[in-house]
């Protein structure tokens, strides 16, 4: 696998990352084996770079991490972990006070079996707290070698600027695919101007631009999707319009729609890196075969003609999944 730098001055890691929030069972019942033999493969096509958070089951995604991690020191030396703090998993509610920020580094350093991870966000961002401070806190934790980058998840251009101003921000996380386009309005831009690297989270849609076929009816309750007015009615089958098109265009091209949709992401800009989550074996490795295909500008075109900005129905997050993730325009 081709590789990208993870930050300004971070490591180089495989241009196709690990989203590990499906270990946590967030998208349907899974087990340690499973997620094991992932890890398994995430090295055997160098898929480099994984992603968790304390939030991830909770705390369930950074322990099986931590488990293959204790048993395979090579492994440890060949990733590049990256966690998240600044929520509260019991009761639900977002904290980026500097005691609470270090409570969850801490915790998920021992649940990883770590001494430091390569980069740690903040997961969501307290408005209570200017961001001056939160990034005082994090360039604190940089200086006492616990952590390598700061990253920030959910926010706005705005955000980032004023964040840069006081420590290097090695990496946003924002959902960035196909039919989620908000990064386009800034957001890239400025990751690319600042040197920071833009982790695109649910690449394929949250599994909507893969070979598997969503029943919304068929999600059991646990399943984060079933509040998201992009998937119920009648958002979801006018989506699924488009989506068939553009699967049908990849098969037509021999590509599967996941590796497809991950190159797309790929081919918005070096300084992109998608992380697509999966609890497989099969289907990492069909996310990992994007960084083999090179798309034209004819190419792209033609997605763009299948998938136009703006041309999903429903938003991405229902008025309570929104919750601290920053809106922009």
């Amino acid at each position: 696998m081709k590789q990208r730098r993870l930050g300004q001055n971070g490591p180089m890691v495989g241009e196709v990352g690990l989203g590990a929030m499906s270990f946590g069972g967030i998208f349907g019942p899974t087990d340690k084996a499973t997620s094991h033999r992932a890890l398994d493969k995430a090295l055997d096509v160098g898929m480099t770079h994984i992603d968790t958070a304390l939030i991830y089951g909770p705390f369930v995604s950074e322990e099986v991490i931590g488990e293959y991690l204790a048993k395979s020191p090579a492994a440890r030396k060949a990733f590049s972990i990256a966690t998240k703090g600044g929520i509260n998993p019991n009761p639900r509610g977002v904290s980026n006070t500097a005691g609470f920020m270090r409570e969850c580094l801490e915790s998920s350093l021992r649940r990883l079996g770590v001494e430091r991870v390569d980069l740690y966000y903040v997961h969501r961002r307290e408005h209570a707290i200017p961001i001056e401070d939160v990034m005082g806190t994090m360039a604190q934790f940089v200086k006492e070698g616990k952590i390598g980058g700061i990253g920030l998840s959910e926010i706005s251009p705005a955000t980032l600027e004023r964040a840069s101003k006081i420590h290097p921000v090695a990496a946003v996380q924002n959902e960035y695919s196909l039919w989620t386009r908000l990064p386009e309005l800034g957001l890239t831009q400025l990751c690319k101007k600042l040197g920071t690297t833009l982790v695109a989270f649910s690449p394929v849609g949250r599994g909507v631009l893969t070979d598997v076929v969503i029943d919304t009816e068929k999600l059991p309750a646990s399943d984060f999707r079933k509040g998201i007015p992009r998937f119920q009615a009648p958002n979801f089958a006018l989506n699924m319009q488009r989506v068939e098109m553009f699967k049908a265009y990849a098969k037509a091209r021999g590509w599967t729609p996941a590796s497809l949709a991950n190159a797309w992401v790929l081919a918005q800009g070096e300084h992109i890196i998608p992380i697509p989550g999966t609890r497989t074996a099969e289907h990492l490795a069909d996310n990992a075969s994007a960084s083999a295909i090179k798309l034209s500008a004819k190419d792209l075109a033609e997605i763009e003609d299948i998938m136009p900005l703006g041309s999903a129905h429903g938003n991405r997050y229902s008025h309570e999944q929104q919750g601290a993730a920053e809106q922009y325009c």
